[in-house]
């Protein structure tokens, strides 16, 4: 638990939407395009966009960076993070605004940044970006791999996860009213294969 908190950093306030199916966290966590990372400098806390692959063997999160900038230096001063990986769905309307709501899904993982120093570790790291991101492309095929100095040039993060939080909140086709957002892109996890 955090300091002057009486619950668990990772409880979800609407027991009604958490989702604590490690299955379904483990697969909305390797389908995510991105996250956002959060971390802390003397008090202050940052936001970071982040492409990231999360790496179920080692119950991790890699990320990379260059190789000096807020994140890194965040890293190295304070290792306690955040990350959020979050899906929009459609918005639902009702009589009343104040009722108006929301679908989404997402996971928060809590746990410590660490910079990755080995070579070895760096690669795996790098190279696990590279399969999420562009799986229908091989090494030595496609693409070069990343050589010793481009590997020296490049920060690479881990999240050691210690914990997470899934929360969904999806409602059925038909809900009345229910909308998207223009600036939505589709398809997404809430409507299978419509691509609008």
């Amino acid at each position: 638990m955090a300091a002057g908190q009486d619950r668990p950093i990772n409880e979800v306030r609407r027991r009604d939407r958490a989702v604590t199916d490690e299955g379904w966290i483990k697969a909305f966590l390797h389908s995510g395009a991105w996250g956002a990372l959060g971390t802390v400098a003397e008090g202050q806390p940052f936001i970071h966009a982040r492409l990231y692959v999360y790496d179920e063997d080692a119950q991790a999160i890699y990320m990379h960076a260059g190789l000096q900038g807020r994140t890194r230096s965040n890293l190295e001063r304070d290792a306690r993070v955040c990350f959020s990986v979050s899906e929009m769905g459609r918005l639902l309307p009702d009589e009343i605004a104040a009722e108006f709501s929301l679908e989404y899904a997402g996971v928060t993982v809590f746990g410590r940044g660490v910079v990755v120093e080995d070579d070895e570790e760096k690669a795996h790291g790098l190279q696990l970006l590279m399969h999420k991101y562009a799986p229908h492309m091989q090494p030595d095929r496609d693409y070069r791999p990343a050589n010793r100095d481009e590997i020296d040039r490049t920060s690479v993060f881990r999240i050691d996860i210690e914990s997470w939080s899934g929360k969904k909140n999806e409602k059925e086709a038909d809900f009345p009213g229910a909308f998207w957002y223009d600036g939505v892109r589709k398809p997404s996890p809430f409507s299978p294969g419509d691509t609008r």
